[in-house]
This record gives C-alpha cells, sequence and structure tokens, in this order.
C-alpha cells in the first residue's frame, strides 16, 4: 500500500511515516502545502493520500478542489486536528473519501487507509453525529439544481447502508453474497439516482434526504 503524506510540519509527517511502516504502509511521498501535494502526487501515482487541512498558503480544501478539478481520483483521508462542522463538510464536498482527528490508533488509521484503498469510505465516529445533523439541516450536498432523488430499491438501499459505513465492493459482495460486479453495477445505479459524483457524495446526499436514518 502506497501513501503520500501532506502536512506542514516536518515532524508530524516523519513520525505518520514511522508509524505507517509498523503497518506495512509504504510512503512514497511528502508535501507541506497543497500546491506541492498536487506534483507529488502525479509524480508517484500514490493509492491513498494523508491530507491535513489547515496549511499557509494552499491548503487541503484548495489541494481537494484542484484535484476534483482535474479528474484526479486518488482517494483522500484527511487527517487533521479540526473536527468543526463546516470545515468537515467542505472537505467532503471537495471530494475527501475519509476524515479522521490525529487523535486515532495506529490500527485506525492503518484500517482507514485499507478501507479508502478498498473503493470504502470512512468518517470519524466522534464527529459522525453532528455531522449527520449538520447535513439533514443545510442545504443538499450536492448543491442547487441538482435533480430529485429517484427511488432506490431495497437491494441498492443495502448497498447504500455498506457504502456508508466504509465497506468497498468486495466487501459488500461477500456479506450479500453476490458478484462484485453485481455490488459495482448497484452502486453506478445508486450514485445516478442520487445524483451524486461519489460514494462520498452519495452517502451525503442520502443522509440529507432521511434515507439513512
Amino acid at each position: 500500500m502506497r501513501v503520500v503524506v501532506v502536512d506542514d510540519q516536518t515532524l508530524v509527517r516523519e513520525g505518520i511515516r514511522a508509524l505507517l511502516s509498523i503497518g506495512e504502509i509504504e510512503v512514497v511521498g511528502e508535501a507541506d502545502d497543497g500546491r506541492r501535494a498536487l506534483e507529488v502526487i502525479d509524480a508517484v501515482d500514490p493509492d491513498v493520500v494523508l491530507l491535513d487541512l489547515r496549511m499557509p498558503a494552499y491548503d487541503g480544501i484548495w489541494a481537494l478542489t484542484r484535484l476534483a478539478e482535474r479528474g484526479v481520483t486518488v482517494p483522500v483521508l484527511v487527517l487533521t486536528t479540526f473536527d468543526d462542522d463546516e470545515l468537515v463538510l467542505q472537505a467532503l464536498r471537495a471530494g475527501a473519501r475519509g476524515y479522521l482527528l490525529k487523535d486515532v490508533t495506529l490500527d485506525q488509521l492503518t484500517h482507514a487507509v485499507h478501507a479508502l484503498a478498498g473503493g470504502g469510505t470512512l468518517i470519524a465516529p466522534s464527529i459522525t453525529d453532528r455531522l449527520l445533523r449538520a447535513i439533514t439541516s443545510g442545504p443538499s450536498p450536492v448543491g442547487e439544481g441538482a435533480p430529485p432523488v429517484q427511488p432506490l430499491t431495497e437491494r441498492e438501499t443495502e448497498v447504500l447502508r455498506l457504502v456508508a459505513h466504509g465497506y468497498a465492493n468486495r466487501q459488500i459482495a461477500e456479506i450479500l453474497v453476490l458478484s462484485e460486479g453485481t455490488v459495482k453495477n448497484h452502486v453506478s445505479s445508486l450514485l445516478a439516482k442520487l445524483g451524486a459524483r461519489d460514494r462520498t457524495n452519495a452517502v451525503l446526499r442520502a443522509l440529507h434526504e432521511g434515507l439513512l436514518s
């Protein structure tokens, strides 16, 4: 598993590198701001990016926005000390697939890296309840003018719930006793019905619409 670590503090980057090496995850690149992060990601093509949000000049939200504009689909796990609700929503709406605080354990971090690399999503449980309230009470996460949500089948709803829990397609296939290709088709269908560009955005809109309450 190959990751890039983006954080403006050298000691933090070195610490993450040392910890992940214990979990057999290789740090193949580092960057100290969002602009440098884009250069490193282009150069090494990692499996996952660990991204801090608050950095001088070019911050994490800037980097997420530029990656989306370029069509870069590498999974990004935000790893930060800030659990501000609006910042969480900004990051997820900008394309982050996961959000963890820096007080996580090594096991939690390595699990998150593997989950995102496998196509899953992961949000720290400590902020999930607050995030749910913020999403359901605020504007739609897909923005103004989004098409109405189309009804999901029972199977699509089952798949959506597992996606919301961070499971990748292969894991969902094992749980529901389906082929991985069938799960992929269900995911594509529910993304279209929810008018969502990716899995994280689909979960956000499903929460907003009360489909996962």
